[in-house]
C-alpha cells in the first residue's frame, strides 16, 4: 500500500512534470490554487489537499478518488454482506466478527484522513 503523497508523486514524474509545471497546469485548467509548495507538502505526506484539490488531482492525473485515497472494494463487498445478513442464519459470533471488521476497515479510512 502506497501512501497518498506517494502516489501523487509517481504521478507527476511519470509526466515528467516539475512541481511547479504541476502548479501551473492545474492553474490554468482548473482554475486551482495551487502552488509547488502546496504539492511539495502532499507529496512528502507533511499535509493532505482538500477534498476539492483532490478532486483537481483525480481530473488531471485521470483517476479515482478511491484510488488516490486507497479504498479498497472490500469496503463494498463487507457493506454487500452486511446489508444481506438478513436471509442467513448467521450466528452471534459470525455478526460481531462482521461489525469488527466494518469497523476495522473504517478506522483505517479515518487515519488516512
Amino acid at each position: 500500500m502506497h501512501s497518498l503523497g506517494e502516489k501523487l508523486k509517481s504521478l507527476r514524474q511519470e509526466r515528467f512534470l516539475t512541481l511547479e509545471q504541476l502548479s501551473e497546469k492545474l492553474n490554468s485548467t482548473y482554475k486551482a490554487k495551487i502552488n509547488k509548495g502546496m504539492l511539495s507538502k502532499w507529496e512528502n505526506n507533511i499535509s493532505e489537499p482538500s477534498l476539492d484539490n483532490l478532486r483537481t488531482l483525480s481530473s488531471f492525473y485521470k483517476v479515482s478518488l478511491d484510488y488516490l485515497l486507497d479504498i479498497h472494494s472490500s469496503v463494498n463487498e463487507l457493506n454487500t454482506v452486511a446489508a444481506h445478513h438478513d436471509s442467513e442464519d448467521w450466528t452471534e459470533e459470525e455478526l460481531a466478527e462482521l461489525e469488527n471488521f466494518k469497523q476495522y476497515v473504517l478506522s483505517k479510512r479515518k487515519n488516512t484522513k
